[in-house]
């Protein structure tokens, strides 16, 4: 009997696409000297523009002419690759300077870099599982997918604990033998629904209860605290986190991930983590680039200022345009939607009729009913690209779509609404 391997890929394919969930790439000409503005053919090969909202590179680093120039410049002095792993000949003066940077950004002992945070995420977890005999991990239920794949590439004991509830994160600590090894999961700010973490509370139960804390300040570096160096440090915590995972691709504008942690930790990492022994390494200008990236956000925070003001502005205007969006106290704007097919026909719409980019965020994702519109502001964006981004989500044909629910139009489960400015209603 022979089996149609790609009739069943097919018939998976065409699952997701029927359920509004497959996800489709726009090939996005960026534009160092026009963002957040940028270009792409559309399907009759005409040339156009748009205005991403939806970038994460948050204080737009990846566009900084020093960046830019550290790069380019330490490119044609040691090439384009490592040419190795880290323990062959992967290892350059460029790498050991990152790691430094980012140990005296965290005020940890050491760091270390990985490919990306996904990959950092996945090996630290999994690591530590295998070097900690009876290691159980607490992780919180919204957690990212990388680190959902660590702890379950652990096959060790895991327990859930309900989003950022301090109360019932206690409940299962004090369940749990005192001698039992802990390590207690958590995102600093969750890059969904903008939600941050009870970081404090967190801390004060690991001591209580003598366990590891590991926050992922993957969304928080780079924005948060008065160095930039997350939630962490603007709360004035960090040296109650044991393990910080981040990113130098989103407030820091480059490419990569690592870890940040005590002498010991880091070490048992870099000595047993598969993930980080069989990659090849950063390139050396891309680790150049990122310490120098990291200095300009580090001791400029007139940066954050300007970012988060501009978070705040865009907020004030969409809710003047009666556009509804999930609260926060972070910078990620949410607008929900509640529908995947709907969710990528309005992202459809905004870019080809308004000039207007926002990937929409279906599951797995977000879970099923929170389908999104994920808006990310930067320092660059302008009030009056804000204005244009409320005026095309008001007249997006919210209720000129046809939306069918088990056969019928059903609009409740839409979070949209439209109308003309609150103020001049």
């Amino acid at each position: 009997m022979m089996i149609d391997y790609n009739g069943i890929l097919e018939q998976r394919i065409h699952n997701l696409k029927q359920d509004g969930s497959y996800r489709y790439f726009l090939d996005v000409q960026k534009s160092a000297r026009h963002f957040p503005r940028f270009y792409f053919e559309d399907a009759d090969g005409n040339k156009r523009s748009a205005i991403n909202w939806c970038s994460n590179d948050y204080l737009c680093m990846s566009i900084h002419e020093e960046v830019i120039n550290r790069l380019t410049r330490v490119a044609h002095q040691s090439g384009t690759g490592s040419g190795g792993t880290r323990n062959i000949s992967g290892t350059t003066v460029y790498h050991r300077e990152l790691e430094e940077t980012l140990a005296a950004l965290h005020q940890k002992e050491g760091a270390l870099l990985f490919g990306g945070a996904y990959l950092a995420n996945v090996t630290t977890l999994s690591t530590l599982a295998a070097l900690i005999p009876g290691l159980v991990f607490i992780s919180d239920e919204r957690n990212h997918a990388s680190i959902i794949e660590g702890i379950r590439n652990s096959r060790t004991e895991k327990i859930i604990f309900r989003h950022n509830d301090a109360d019932h994160l206690e409940q299962i600590l004090m369940k749990l033998p005192p001698e039992q090894p802990k390590l207690i999961v958590f995102e600093s700010v969750y890059s969904m629904n903008g939600s941050i973490a009870p970081m404090t509370d967190i801390i004060l139960l690991a001591k209580k209860y003598n366990a590891l804390t590991y926050a992922d300040e993957v969304h928080a570096v780079g924005l948060y605290g008065n160095d930039g160096g997350g939630i962490s440090a603007a709360l004035g915590v960090r040296q109650g986190i044991d393990i910080i995972n981040g990113t130098l691709a989103k407030g820091f504008g480059m490419t990569g991930g690592y870890i940040a942690a005590n002498r010991v930790i880091v070490d048992a990492v870099r000595s047993f983590g598969k993930g980080f022994i069989f990659t090849t390494s950063l390139p050396p200008a891309v680790c150049a680039a990122a310490t120098a990236g990291i200095g300009i956000v580090r001791d400029n925070p007139a940066l954050r200022t300007a970012f988060h003001k501009n978070v705040k502005r865009l907020r004030e205007v969409l809710t003047c345009y009666g556009i509804s969006w999930l609260y926060n106290d972070a910078h990620i704007t949410p607008v929900r939607i509640g529908d995947a097919v709907l969710c990528q026909d309005v992202a459809s719409r905004l870019l080809h009729e308004s000039g207007i980019y926002v990937q929409p965020v279906n599951y797995p994702t977000v879970p099923k009913g929170e389908e999104c519109l994920r808006i990310i502001v930067t320092p660059r964006h302008r009030e009056a690209d804000m204005i244009h981004l409320a005026k095309s989500l008001c007249r997006d044909a919210i209720y000129r779509v046809s939306v069918t629910t088990r056969g019928r139009r059903d609009k409740s489960r839409l979070y949209i609404s439209t109308g003309t400015p609150i103020n001049q209603q």
